[in-house]
């Protein structure tokens, strides 16, 4: 069997996007886009492994069933709600049975032609380096739901393309929210060169541990010793600096498995391994099952 290539897929269009997911809607500004989302009916299993955006995405959901939601290295499961910061670049994959809802926003800096801030220093919640993710009850999520509803509905009236009242409002959204992380204690503090570092190796390893596995391949991207980075990441982190690749790779490898139908030797070659047989030694050490015991055991 040949081995599938094993790019990210990366979109640069919110439509080309939505058609991946897929969803029914599109938008007719490629810069802005509102999505209510909604059940589409019956008991759909929904998987997509990682994939990358260039736009931005922020969203307030709540949760009626089993869902597994991955933003590079954090794995949420079965949230009541929650609210997510994503920034162009990052890694994203999930795994749901049709049962979130909610307020889901996409936009790129253009579709702001009257202000043109510097989002990553005036809205701190979307980082560079990682997700910015909230955990909380609908008590909560119905304290802000009306924030969202009041971008949806000027968004949703308007029958002119630049939507003007609408960007206006998502403004006004995102200063609220910033104030809103502050009162959770979200108040990010200033990272230092040591934990910018970890994150960088963390964000390198979303994008490449497909084809990387040793920590030599990530120091030289980073532009340092393989010693200095393991003993960095396991002195900030606790855990060995190969553990984060392993980690990573074990969880999309069980995500494979679980939430698609591709046969094991497939799966294995979509990772990159060299056959099935080095695939089930790995996938077994790290999980305490083969990889067909792991499906038989969660489908």
């Amino acid at each position: 069997m040949e081995k599938t290539n094993p790019a990210l897929p990366y979109y640069t269009d919110i439509n080309d996007f939505l058609a991946s997911i897929p969803w029914p809607a599109r938008t007719t500004d490629p810069n802005f886009y509102c999505l209510r989302l909604k059940k589409l009916g019956g008991d759909v299993q929904v998987y997509r492994p990682p994939f990358k955006r260039s736009f931005y995405f922020f969203a307030l959901l709540f949760n009626s069933g089993k869902i597994e939601v991955n933003y590079g290295d954090q794995t949420i499961h079965d949230p009541d709600s929650y609210l997510v910061f994503h920034s162009p670049n990052l890694v994203y994959s999930f795994a749901h049975n049709n049962a979130l809802e909610g307020y889901v926003i996409y936009f790129k800096p253009e579709c702001f032609s009257f202000f043109k801030p510097d989002f990553h220093q005036q809205f701190p919640l979307f980082d560079l380096l990682h997700t910015n993710l909230f955990r909380f009850d609908l008590t909560v999520f119905d304290r802000l739901a009306p924030h969202f509803e009041s971008v949806f509905a000027a968004y949703e009236r308007s029958t002119k393309l630049e939507r003007i009242e609408a960007k206006v409002k998502l403004l006004g959204l995102l200063y609220y929210l910033e104030d809103f992380a502050l009162e959770r204690g979200k108040n990010i503090p200033q990272a230092t060169p040591q934990q910018i570092l970890l994150r960088k190796f963390v964000q390198l390893i979303d994008n490449h541990y497909i084809d990387k596995r040793t920590v030599q391949e990530y120091a030289d991207m980073l532009s340092v010793t393989a010693n200095y980075l393991s003993q960095l990441v396991k002195q900030i982190s606790g855990k060995n600096a190969l553990t984060f690749i392993t980690d990573r790779l074990a969880t999309e490898a069980k995500s494979l498995i679980q939430y698609t139908d591709f046969e094991i030797a497939e799966i294995a070659y979509q990772l990159n391994f060299s056959d099935p047989a080095n695939f089930g030694k790995f996938f077994k050490k790290k999980v305490g099952l083969s990889p067909s015991g792991f499906r038989k055991r969660n489908k």
